[in-house]
């Protein structure tokens, strides 16, 4: 089940820090004075310190392109691009991409990038902040293969941020025949926001219900949760607890990181 997780993070239980990037070109936050150098130059400095903290993995989105879309426009993953490859030659452990909310386009990054793995929405059709979303899973998954991504893997986040499905399906449901039909690598439990604790019951649900898929926990681990969320989770994504004084739109501190780092190791040598 999680053998390919231990061998692309070289952990069990990995932890993957959100370098989140600033408004881009395009987009409505959008520092035009400052330009793309300060995107840049931002996130540098929270690379350097989610590894410098020690972190698993790292994964770049274009977490600030407030109000998100669901079919981004092309500036965007032209930015993402210029992004990663200005800091390519200091990422030093394996990366992810997710440009939210649109997972062709961040398998596009992907491939380009050398990223090796997307976080992304792949199925379910759901009533979200940003209107009706549907999705056309099979579509992706060929366009994967067509643009030859067929490496990268896979994150569904089945409980998308500030969205439900349409129809009343239960957790458990939901997991399983998202595994039957689509075969993920890996399946994300969420909270309503980015910084929301995920349930420890959903978790739960999702780990029996699909025993032999990695869940990872998506949204809210923090110093005082990581053990008890990564003793039922496989991997966890981490964002918000980074940032100074866990506010989200601060940057990344790196005594932050560390202090959660330090638990997660020690909870990792826990027979």
């Amino acid at each position: 089940m999680g053998i390919w997780i231990e061998e692309m993070f070289g952990v069990t239980k990995p932890v993957i820090g959100m370098c989140h990037l600033l408004a881009l070109p395009g987009d409505p936050q959008f520092d035009r004075d400052r330009g793309m150098e300060a995107v840049i130059n931002d996130a540098r400095f929270n690379l350097d310190a989610l590894q410098t903290g020690g972190v698993d993995a790292i994964m770049f989105s274009n977490e600030f392109s407030f109000p998100y879309l669901t079919k981004v426009n092309t500036v965007t993953v032209a930015a993402m691009a210029r992004v990663i490859a200005e800091l390519k030659d200091q990422i030093k452990i394996p990366f992810g991409v997710n440009v939210l909310w649109d997972p062709i386009a961040s398998l596009d990054l992907a491939a380009v990038t050398g990223a090796s793995f997307v976080r992304e929405i792949f199925t379910g059709v759901y009533a979200s902040d940003f209107g009706l979303w549907n999705t056309d899973c099979g579509q992706v998954i060929r366009h994967q293969h067509s643009i030859g991504a067929q490496d990268v893997r896979l994150f569904f986040n089945i409980l998308p941020e500030a969205a439900a499905y349409i129809s009343n399906r239960d957790l458990a449901s939901i997991a399983r025949s998202t595994v039957f039909n689509t075969k993920p690598d890996a399946i994300c439990i969420s909270g309503l926001i980015a910084g929301e604790e995920t349930s420890l019951d959903s978790l739960r649900i999702a780990k029996e219900a699909i025993p032999n898929t990695p869940i990872v926990v998506n949204t809210g681990v923090n110093s005082n949760n990581v053990s008890e969320q990564l003793a039922i989770a496989d991997a966890a994504i981490v964002g918000t607890t980074f940032k100074k004084n866990g506010v989200f739109e601060n940057s990344v501190d790196v005594d932050r990181v560390s202090a959660l780092m330090s638990i997660v190791h020690n909870a990792r040598s826990m027979p």
